[in-house]
């Protein structure tokens, strides 16, 4: 073999994809842990059986002895005392004492099964018991009651060396059973011992698996994917001639391959691309300035309306002052009719020209105080509160970046409709919060008004939609989506809580500060207008 060849192995090596390394290192790691979780089942099982054996059969079994002891001392004070008195009461403890006795004899007969050294314990047990019991305890307790037995006196000799051995019996049962006790405890001990450091062996190869794991990861995977991910952002960065170096195993070096030839077909594509951008820029700027035409277009030609309007209204005015009453009443309400029609057409450019003014002439962003907007809008509605009667109510207003003017505007919108759309008879009450919610400040603005139907919550924002006849309700249907112009102009939602049954309920939020480019929106010349801030519906 010359110095030029690559080892057979080798080869067979290099041509590993990242699947068949990490099929091997999974084999030989499961192969590590099965044999340590064997090992580990075995010393849990070995600890777990100790463990039962040591409560619920050695200290269960001893448990149960002591038990007996005292439900036979309960039978031996029972039996003396109704031989000395011949009192019937004595008599109960005596036969609560059989039956705990029963009970127990036959618990410890179950629970020492296996056990042939504690079982002839527990023979001795009854044997000892059933000598005590044939002696002693049922003849007194066949006695009859109401005097003294004879049996308690004659036999008192032997009831006492009965019970002594009855006792010693018990105590070498219960010696036994505290030995065999201890013994579990000593294993059970020694069995946890020896599974700590089992498990501290176990951990210990899993950190050195772990740790040869992450090598091999770092030297196979993440060392060229690094390189891989190295060489795409110089050319995400802009320098599409840098080449893909491949490393690593088969597959992350056919995907080097793939994404330079990805690189080689964007270079190509490159200009293709470039040309469609510059196209669709001079389209966006075309929309741009036909959108900012447009947009004055309609603000100039509500302005041109006015003074021929002023004329128009300004004349039947006077026509209705001179010839009122010399005509028929036909002529006099045709007039009537006319300069109805020339008022409302006033009142509609107006409110139009406040409509198209937002985000356009009202667009100076400053601090603004609007506990101090709101009592300028309540003096600036006062004589319309005043005859509905309404009491208007508010939470502290926070101060916010904002335009004042609109912000006037939007006072003014929204508790002059809060006041108009009362009930009949009823005077208004109307209240205003305010809480803050992380960037944005949430307020409401609600009334026993007659309220919205959740069918018209959206349309009620649209521009001239109107929920009534303006012989019922005056107003132009300009007022709320002037109101979403503004609060949009400032970062923020308005709707009707269609939950809210009461009244009428607006809720709109307001950011704390104005959104990026709020003050760029106007970028068309303005045609200098008075203001004119007043609320529409």
């Amino acid at each position: 073999m010359t110095g030029d060849e690559t080892p057979p192995r080798t080869q067979a090596f290099s041509r590993w994809t990242t699947l068949h390394w990490l099929r091997a290192g999974v084999a030989a790691s499961l192969a590590v842990l099965a044999l340590l979780g064997a090992t580990g089942a075995w010393v849990l099982g070995r600890t777990a059986s100790l463990s039962d054996d040591l409560l619920d059969v050695k200290s269960q079994a001893l448990s149960t002895s002591l038990h007996l002891e005292s439900a036979l001392l309960d039978q031996e004070t029972g039996i003396r005392g109704y031989g000395l008195t011949g009192n019937a009461e004595f008599l109960k403890p005596y036969h609560q004492g059989i039956t705990e006795q029963t009970a127990d004899t036959a618990r410890l007969a179950h629970l020492l099964r296996a056990d042939t050294g504690a079982l002839a314990d527990l023979r001795t047990v009854r044997d000892a018991v059933e000598t005590w019991q044939t002696r002693i305890a049922r003849p007194i307790a066949a006695s009859p009651s109401g005097s003294p037995s004879p049996l308690a006196t004659e036999r008192a000799a032997e009831g006492k060396t009965a019970f002594d051995h009855l006792r010693t019996a018990l105590d070498q049962q219960q010696g036994r059973l505290r030995a065999e006790q201890a013994t579990s405890r000593r294993d059970l001990t020694a069995t946890m011992r020896l599974r700590n450091w089992i498990f501290t062996a176990i951990a210990l190869v899993i950190v050195a698996l772990a740790g040869l794991a992450f090598e091999a990861l770092r030297r196979g995977i993440t060392r060229p994917l690094d390189q891989l991910g190295t060489d795409a952002r110089t050319i995400s960065g802009g320098d599409f001639t840098r080449p893909i170096t491949a490393t690593g195993p088969a597959d992350l070096r056919r995907l080097s391959g793939e994404i330079d030839s990805m690189r080689q077909r964007l270079v190509r594509e490159l200009e293709v691309s470039e040309e469609a951008r510059r196209l669709l820029d001079a389209k966006t700027a075309d929309l741009e300035r036909s959108n900012a035409e447009l947009e004055q277009f309609a603000y100039v030609a509500s302005h041109d309306l006015q003074e021929p309007l002023r004329k128009v209204s300004s004349f039947t005015q006077l026509l209705q002052r001179r010839y009122a009453g010399q005509l028929d009443d036909k002529a006099d309400q045709y007039i009537a009719f006319a300069v109805d029609g020339a008022n409302r057409m006033q009142v509609l450019i107006n409110d139009l020209l406040d409509f198209s003014r937002v985000g356009r002439v009202h667009h100076t962003h400053q601090s603004v105080d609007l506990d101090a907007v709101m009592e300028h809008t309540l003096s600036a509605l006062s004589i319309g509160i005043e005859e509905a009667g309404a009491v208007i109510t508010h939470d502290e207003l926070p101060t916010l970046v904002a335009d004042p003017t609109q912000m006037g505007m939007l006072w003014q919108n929204l508790i002059g409709n809060a006041v108009k759309f009362r009930r009949p008879g009823q005077a208004p009450h109307i209240h205003v919060t305010a809480a803050q919610q992380d960037t944005l400040w949430q307020f409401t603005v609600t009334d026993d008004g007659i309220g919205i139907a959740p069918e018209y919550a959206e349309k009620v924002f649209v521009i001239f939609q109107r929920l009534h006849t303006r012989d019922v309700y005056s107003g132009s249907g300009i007022g709320l989506a002037m109101c979403k112009k503004i609060v949009e102009f400032h970062g923020g939602t308005i709707s009707v809580d269609s939950e809210y049954s009461g009244g009428t309920r607006i809720t709109f939020t307001l950011a704390c500060a104005p959104p990026p480019g709020s003050d760029d929106l106007s970028t068309t010349p303005q045609v200098p207008l008075p203001e004119h801030v007043e609320p529409t519906s």
